[in-house]
């Protein structure tokens, strides 16, 4: 593990010239955030290739903490995602026509896993300094989903990457692309306080305290 934050975009889709999450994420490229230096990367949005560009990410920069993001048009609040589920079920076409209906992202794995990210705690401090933010119970099934779940599924399952911690954030449109919209750099400001916050707290105290109810 090194001490790097990797970063993730997508490029645009669905008929689209621009991709909030990438510009987000290109932005906060080269800071550092408590002695880690960010590395930014742009995922493709296609089944598949997105994954495999991710897994060569993560052997070439064996990151301290993984963030993958991703646009979600129609929601007006930067969104902390909690479970990825292990199925594609794709609304649209991704960027190379394909279009899986109910297909698994790992055949044989878990059927879900939840982030290792202090979501709780990330949305208080986004909160507190006046950004909108939520936590999301779903990721979608398109490729966001398919992303973050073969985020986790690395992460629980390699070897060299059990240290390591990740998971997904959703953004808004940019106001240009439609309603409701966050400013570019409201949105840049809030993906540094929401990465500082994973980079100070380890897990959220009522996950971390083996609460099963």
């Amino acid at each position: 593990m090194t001490n790097k934050i990797l970063l993730t975009g997508f490029d645009a889709f669905g008929g689209a010239t621009l991709n909030p999450s990438w510009l987000a994420v290109r932005a906060l490229h080269g800071t550092q955030v408590r002695g880690h230096k960010v590395v930014a990367a742009q995922l493709p949005t296609v089944f598949d290739a997105s994954l495999r560009e991710l897994s060569a990410l993560l052997k070439q920069h064996q990151p301290a903490l993984v963030v993958c993001v991703g646009q979600a048009g129609g929601r007006k609040a930067i969104s902390l995602e909690r479970v990825a589920i292990n199925v594609n079920d794709a609304p649209i076409a991704d960027n190379a026509g394909a279009q899986p209906v109910d297909t698994a992202v790992k055949p044989g794995a878990p059927a879900a896993y939840f982030t290792s990210l202090p979501i709780k705690a990330m949305l208080a401090e986004l909160q507190t300094h006046g950004v909108a933010a939520e936590v999301s119970q779903t990721a979608g099934t398109f490729v966001c989903n398919h992303v973050f779940y073969g985020l986790m599924h690395a992460l629980a399952s390699q070897r060299g990457l059990k240290h390591t911690r990740g998971g997904f954030i959703h953004v808004p449109w940019l106001p240009e692309q439609g309603t409701p919209g966050m400013p570019l750099d409201e949105i840049v400001r809030g993906l540094r306080l929401a990465v500082r916050c994973a980079m100070q707290v380890q897990h959220d105290a009522a996950l971390g305290a083996g609460n099963t109810h």
